[in-house]
């Protein structure tokens, strides 16, 4: 991890809360759950050729000052800084994404998740998997069925392998494989760099963003916008490039950069649909 600490009451600010942080599982609950409602996972820093940093300062600068989101590295770094802030033991782990993966077909550990010591507890904390992600910590408890403000998940084990797993249309889906190996920040970075510039990466080849708000869930995958919650969901094409920004704006909390060529790889989505 950096040496520099992030700016704790920014990010707390950011997050809305306002009351006082104790390293207690009840913190770590609110916690979590505001993350994942005040910031966006947004992947619009490798569609428009930026670098993606990893160490405190662009984390601050980018999720903290200019009201953006990011993709797992950021969302959990972060995290990982303010709970250490706080006082929270904390630990990050990797994890093979099996969701809409083929069948047979090994991914690598370009996941990341943090593993959280909580009243000699443990606890898996992941702010950082898009339309998916948890609003609550889960307890490292194999074959628990926990609820959350969302959807019910466990963890369940497959020999030396833990899953995470969700309840979806009465089923209990994979999401992605993890160990408890810990991992450093040089790992994240390299998988961190592939992701933002493979030409086969689906990061540099679609838009996407979510956001687990109170009671419901937006994700936008290129111009398809999904509102889903308990019981029900609505989805819609989007229109236009102002349509795009305005639901990235309102849907998913997301102040857009002022950079250049936005408008013009957003409109790249459009003409694809229209192929």
């Amino acid at each position: 991890m950096s040496a520099l600490p992030i700016d704790l009451p920014a990010y707390l600010r950011r997050i809305g809360h306002d009351g006082p942080v104790v390293a207690e599982l009840a913190t770590l609950r609110q916690l979590h759950a505001l993350h994942v409602s005040a910031i966006p996972f947004e992947n619009l820093s490798p569609l428009l050729g930026d670098e993606v940093g990893l160490d405190a300062a662009s984390l601050q600068g980018k999720l903290i000052a200019a009201g953006r989101g990011g993709w797992c590295y950021e969302h959990n770094l972060l995290f990982r800084h303010a709970l250490e802030a706080i006082g929270f033991r904390v630990r990050g782990l990797a994890a093979r994404v099996r969701w809409n993966a083929p069948a047979g077909v090994t991914r690598p550990r370009t996941h990341m998740l943090l593993l959280v010591h909580v009243d000699d507890e443990e606890w898996i904390a992941d702010v950082g998997f898009g339309g998916l992600t948890l609003s609550a910590p889960l307890r490292l408890a194999p074959g628990l069925a926990q609820e959350t403000p969302h959807e019910p998940f466990r963890i369940a084990s497959e020999g030396d392998t833990w899953l995470l797993q969700a309840r979806l249309d009465e089923a209990w889906n994979t999401l992605y494989a993890f160990d408890l190996q810990q991992q450093h920040l040089a790992d994240y970075e390299l998988a961190n760099w592939y992701l933002a510039h493979h030409p086969q990466s689906m990061f540099v080849n679609h838009l996407l963003a979510a956001r687990a708000a109170p009671g419901e869930r937006h994700a936008l995958i290129d111009t398809r916008y999904t509102r889903r919650w308990n019981g029900g969901s609505e989805s819609r094409d989007l229109v236009d490039v102002d349509d795009m920004k305005r639901v990235l704006r309102e849907r998913f909390l997301l102040r857009l950069p002022p950079h250049p060529a936005l408008d013009m790889r957003l409109a790249g989505f459009f003409d694809a649909a229209d192929k």
